[in-house]
């Protein structure tokens, strides 16, 4: 039976998830407050409303240069399913100790919590690619922000229509996701050449609630539960980590790169919003840079 320490820890997460929901009401009123302006806006990124908040408030008055020549964002401009939307981002250069991107900001002004990933990289990347999939609430910019070494941001955007991704219900495959919650999957490819970045897709099974979908059959919300830390290393070295939230789908995919020279173990370790953590690994074959060992 638990015991009055027991109880009252209890009684104080429950209070933190009350809070935390209150507080993602909020940011989604503000948000949304400026969907009317958005929507027009289409053609001038550096206008929205939500925009000019966030580029205030996470980057001060330093300047975003066109990303050209730093990183490509590849989006849809009409979304098929607004739950689950693929996004890439690309680097135009390979990670090196002269230059390399350190930081990327993925940001989707008009949903509840606009900043849905930030990704940092290494020399242990190769590249600063990443792959994943999100939703979108409403009509909205989508943007990558690159740091390099140097310190100097870059900005790419993309207008993409698409809505009610958010707060939409959850998938065919909930159940599956909640039953094997925390289960990963990692796959590389083995056709790397010596010295060259393998490309690598980390799988979560995660139902990654909005805590915004509103069950259709007790008609009430269920608190948030989402991935909020993502960390990928290789024989111990860094490669890729990020703090994200519900703005990422259902089951978080991420594709990236990293350098495989020399075998070791690729290992993602993951933890949620309930602090719930989960880590899988996958050995490397030495002499190819792809796996020898079945993944879990």
């Amino acid at each position: 039976m638990p015991t009055g320490l027991e109880w009252r820890k209890a009684a104080v997460k429950r209070t933190e998830i009350e809070m935390t929901w209150r507080f993602l009401l909020v940011v989604m009123g503000l948000a949304l407050a400026a969907v009317g302006a958005a929507r027009g806006q289409d053609a001038d990124p550096a206008e929205s409303v939500v925009w000019k908040k966030v580029h205030a408030s996470v980057f001060g008055h330093a300047p975003l240069e066109a990303a050209d020549n730093v990183v490509t964002l590849d989006t849809p401009k009409r979304a098929e399913d607004a739950a689950i939307v693929p996004v890439a981002i690309r680097s135009q250069f390979p990670q090196a100790k002269e230059r390399f991107i350190e930081r990327i900001w993925l940001i989707v002004d008009n949903n509840p919590s606009p900043i849905a990933a930030v990704f940092q990289f290494t020399l242990e990347s190769g590249r600063a690619d990443i792959e994943t999939r999100i939703r979108i609430e409403d009509y909205t910019h989508v943007r990558a922000v690159a740091q390099t070494n140097d310190g100097k941001l870059y900005m790419a955007a993309n207008y993409v229509k698409a809505s009610g991704g958010c707060s939409a219900p959850a998938g065919k495959e909930v159940l599956v996701s909640k039953a094997n919650l925390g289960k990963m999957r990692i796959r590389v490819d083995e056709s790397a050449g010596p010295g060259q970045p393998a490309l690598a897709q980390l799988m979560i099974s995660h139902p990654n609630d909005s805590g915004l979908a509103m069950d259709q059959v007790t008609r009430t919300y269920a608190p948030p539960h989402f991935v909020r830390q993502v960390k990928v290393s290789r024989a111990g070295k860094p490669v890729m980590s990020a703090e994200v939230d519900f703005s990422i789908s259902e089951n978080p995919n991420f594709r990236f790169y990293f350098v495989p020279d020399g075998g070791g173990q690729l290992e993602a370790k993951v933890v949620d919003n309930q602090d719930l953590e989960f880590a899988t690994t996958v050995t490397l074959d030495s002499g190819r840079g792809g796996t020898s060992s079945t993944l879990r």
